[in-house]
């Protein structure tokens, strides 16, 4: 099996023509003397959808991408661990999101450069712009007890060497707590070594929680790389409503539990009970997100476990199953 420096792993969802997209600017910004591959993950889209970035993908014929089917859709960890599972022996993993474009050309070389010169880096990423190259915030603080109660802003005035501006234009390389799952570049040998994505995590926090996990384990540090840029769309896959509401403060309270331990849960938890009830009141759609705070908000109530697992079609020559 052919080794290569960066496995570059983007997820579909029902958005082929953003996927398609990205690999052209992946493609098109990177040198063809550069050693990467791309996969792309398909979580169980429709059949159109599927045939379009498939046929997108033969048409192109381009030896360094693969496309693999999943028949169920398992998630943002789930499904970039499937990549990891089907990428070719590598030095470093690329997630990068569908819904970008890359803007820094050779951003991969100087991405894995600053790896190769930086033995305490773990996880890097570029800055993120928006679609119209504008600035967007990119690090982020791990979530505790004290950030959700008392909110970002505050912690930044307060402790502003522990939580960096999250709003501040860096210049030169900087360590963060984590930055956003929408590109993050890996050392594949760390994150292989303390387990990869947490599959728990259906939606949210991946990216803290991995980040926090090299660091607790590997004293590993993430970085965040300003002089480099990606444009992300933001949230493209994902129709933002209640339900992805509740989904986010599940995947939160399982992060608090395994980070801080349960009587930070068990706080946090009656913290959102009460802001919830007050919430639901004049804002009658949260109320149950309220109901699911009051029956402890669960994994077993994730929308991960309401995903079909789909039967395909005839298959073609390109595809490939989880």
């Amino acid at each position: 099996m052919k080794i290569v420096d960066v496995s570059c792993i983007i997820i579909n969802y029902n958005t082929a023509k953003y996927t398609i997209d990205c690999i052209n600017s992946i493609v098109s910004n990177t040198e063809e003397t550069f050693s990467y591959e791309i996969l792309v993950i398909d979580n169980a889209s429709t059949e159109t959808d599927y045939r379009e970035l498939n046929n997108f993908i033969i048409e192109k014929n381009n030896k360094r991408v693969k496309l693999i089917r999943s028949k169920q859709n398992v998630g943002f960890g789930a499904g970039n661990m499937i990549g990891v599972q089907n990428c070719s022996p590598c030095k470093y993993y690329a997630f990068i999101n569908n819904d970008t474009l890359q803007v820094s050309n050779n951003c991969l070389q100087h991405l894995k450069n600053f790896m190769d010169t930086t033995p305490d880096a773990g996880v890097c990423s570029p800055q993120m712009l928006d679609e119209h190259k504008n600035f967007r915030v990119t690090i982020d603080h791990f979530s505790t007890l004290q950030r959700e109660i008392f909110r970002r802003a505050f912690l930044e005035f307060l402790f502003p060497k522990t939580y960096l501006k999250r709003k501040k234009t860096y210049q030169n390389p900087t360590k963060v707590h984590y930055v956003q799952g929408s590109f993050m570049f890996v050392d594949a040998v760390s994150f292989n070594n303390v387990g990869g994505f947490d599959t728990n995590l259906f939606l949210y926090y991946e990216e803290s929680d991995i980040s926090l996990r090299l660091l607790k384990m590997k004293k590993k540090y993430t970085y965040l790389i300003p002089s480099l840029e990606y444009i992300h769309y933001k949230s493209k896959s994902i129709n933002r409503n209640i339900d992805i509401k509740i989904e986010q403060k599940i995947s939160l309270l399982y992060y608090i539990n395994k980070h801080h331990g349960w009587f930070h849960h068990k706080i946090l938890l009656v913290y959102y009970s009460i802001r919830y009830f007050f919430t639901s009141i004049v804002k009658p759609k949260y109320w149950k997100l309220f109901l699911t705070f009051l029956v402890g908000a669960p994994l077993s109530k994730s929308i991960k476990f309401n995903q079909p697992i789909i039967e395909f079609e005839n298959a073609n020559r390109n595809k490939q199953y989880a």
